[in-house]
């Protein structure tokens, strides 16, 4: 049977009540909080087994009426009773390809979604939030969260709202990332295996029906986390073109770093429609999910996505 827990609605302590009681923690003022659905998968990256009783626990501090969900099972059947419910917002404790799953689900007319880190990369709620600590994200979520609303992207029925890399550079963004954790290990597993699977054509591409042109690697960046975009107009597309293999494995060593954007193989411009083709299926990451596209892929600035639980303005903690 799933594992579910409800947190009623508090109500005024009694007078024979413990004097000692903490009182409830304040919620946002930027909009109004009183029923929240939290989805939690215990086998997420940074989650653990005791993530659900600790929101509970957490939840139980704040004056609404809240739901905890342990994602095990059948997935599909515990999202769609997160909606069932109605509530104002859906806090969601899992890795990467879950939140992305439940913010497209909800689009920009449903409920406000918090996608907290639960993930390996956590790229969604490090720009929301500014954090990799799902706690803290939770309590700015509740605390200072407003309703905003987040563009994005889609493929393919995929949809991202930090950044998509087509190409090349795809195949070693699990190596970098088990890099990044000091993994080294298994960042020498992941690159083994990107070696063999090597991705040598190239990718010809348009933008926004424009001229066609031919890259080793195309970067599609959200307007929350680019650097060079200050107004949601499209997603920033950078296409890296090397001349030589060493410049073609410095930029895939390098890829959204600080500084990748001062590369003479890098050129960058807002798009709205990207139509890409390649000899063979595409190897692409969606903030932060590896994945294969079809040998042909559009790609489409969705301007209202969804809408975040998150302060105002996001933390965008990894803008690129």
């Amino acid at each position: 049977m799933n594992e579910l827990a409800r947190t009623p609605s508090h109500s005024p302590p009694s007078p024979s009540a413990d004097a000692s009681d903490a009182p409830a923690h304040v919620l946002t003022p930027h909009v109004a909080l009183k029923r929240v659905v939290m989805l939690v998968n215990p086998l997420s990256g940074s989650v653990g087994p005791r993530a659900a009783d600790e929101a509970r626990t957490l939840l139980e501090a704040y004056e609404l009426e809240a739901k905890v969900i342990v994602l095990s099972g059948d997935f599909d059947a515990h999202v769609a009773e997160a909606f069932a419910d109605k509530p104002d917002a859906i806090l969601v404790l899992a890795g990467d390809g879950t939140a992305r799953a439940v913010a497209a689900r909800a689009r920009s007319d449903g409920p406000m979604i918090a996608p907290l880190p639960g993930g390996t990369m956590n790229m969604l709620p490090k720009a929301l939030y500014g954090t990799a600590d799902w706690k803290l994200a939770l309590k700015r979520a509740l605390e200072e969260g407003a309703p905003q609303p987040v563009s994005g992207g889609e493929v393919q029925g995929e949809y991202f709202y930090c950044a998509a890399i087509l190409g090349s550079p795809a195949l070693w963004a699990p190596a970098r990332e088990a890099v990044r954790t000091g993994k080294l290990r298994l960042a020498w597993q992941y690159g083994r295996r990107a070696f063999k699977r090597a991705f040598s054509g190239r990718l010809r591409f348009t933008l926004d029906g424009g001229e066609k042109r031919r890259t080793e690697a195309l970067v599609l960046i959200s307007p929350m986390i680019s650097k060079a975009m200050e107004e949601p107009v499209g997603l920033e597309a950078a296409a890296m073109d090397p001349s030589d293999t060493t410049q073609a494995f410095r930029l895939a060593a390098t890829a959204l770093f600080s500084d990748w954007r001062q590369d003479p193989a890098v050129s960058t411009r807002p798009a709205r429609l990207i139509e890409v083709r390649a000899r063979s299926r595409i190897p692409a990451v969606i903030d932060g999910e590896p994945l294969q596209l079809k040998p042909e892929a559009v790609i489409r600035f969705v301007p209202k996505a969804f809408k975040a639980l998150a302060p105002l303005p996001p933390s965008a903690e990894d803008s690129v």
